[in-house]
């Protein structure tokens, strides 16, 4: 099987960025199929546009942009490129970087699909800080220490028995990111008392029920926004924000750039 050392990665490397133990790829991936093989460092592959399908041991993912997963080092794994561009943004991380940030990378094995918005979010921020200040490892360390202590939290509440509207919860947004939904609306869907509901969700879900339906929201919005040919208009409407000054505001007040400054980072 294959070992891919810092900065391996199939496909045409557009650029590579090196801190101290860190290195940042970002990558057009040009192969329909890489076989099984795994990495020396433990990494992140943050899907900025297009479709990859990949494999490992125990799951499948289909991944779409804004996709994000973790890799422990020497995870082996393979890939499946759908038709038309795709690009990844890779961020791998030496057992120095570990040491450094007094984080032990064994609390997470394996691969994990990493699908809460907040999560995604401080992603996100970590290709914005590598494209405007490359030079610059402090903002990314702390992205990164910061993202993994959340991942950390949220792998030791995977042991809690969660109630099925949890899940159906989590699809309904989001399955439909655009549409507002209501609280009386969300607890009649799910056959759920709205007290319990809104008591109940910040337990699972590690935020209030308003700051995840935004989360979702502009994580839909920053796929878009890596094609240039779709109207910042257009994706303020297509991800359920009220007018155009409503998405720059929110998605400024998250981010610290405006949408169209988000766009010319690609």
């Amino acid at each position: 099987m294959k070992t891919l050392y810092s900065g391996e990665f199939y496909g045409l490397t557009n650029e590579t960025i090196r801190l101290e133990g860190l290195t940042i790829t970002d990558t057009e991936y040009t192969h329909d199929y890489v076989d099984w093989h795994y990495h020396e460092n433990a990494y992140f592959t943050f899907i900025l546009n297009g479709r990859v399908t990949e494999g490992n041991k125990k799951e499948t993912y289909h991944c779409a942009a804004g996709s994000l997963l973790f890799h422990n080092w020497q995870d082996p794994h393979y890939n499946i490129k759908q038709a038309g561009f795709t690009r990844g943004f890779h961020v791998e991380l030496s057992p120095a970087w570990f040491t450094k940030q007094d984080i032990n990378p064994d609390q997470l094995k394996g691969s994990l699909n990493l699908c809460h918005p907040q999560l995604r979010m401080l992603m996100y921020n970590v290709f914005k800080e590598s494209r405007l200040d490359p030079a610059n490892s402090l903002p990314v360390d702390m992205l990164l220490t910061e993202l993994f202590s959340r991942m950390t939290t949220a792998e030791s509440k995977l042991c809690l028995k969660k109630p099925l509207w949890v899940a159906r919860v989590r699809d309904l947004l989001h399955d439909s990111p655009a549409h507002n939904w209501t609280l009386d609306q969300l607890s009649k869907q799910l056959s759920l008392n709205p007290v319990h509901l809104s008591g109940n969700f910040s337990r699972y879900f590690h935020c209030n029920i308003g700051e995840y339906m935004r989360l979702i929201k502009l994580e839909q919005a920053m796929a878009l926004l890596s094609n240039k040919a779709i109207l910042l208009t257009s994706v303020a409407s297509q991800c359920g924000f009220a007018d155009q000054s409503h998405f720059i505001r929110t998605f400024k007040v998250y981010t610290g750039i405006t949408p169209l400054a988000y766009r010319q980072l690609f």
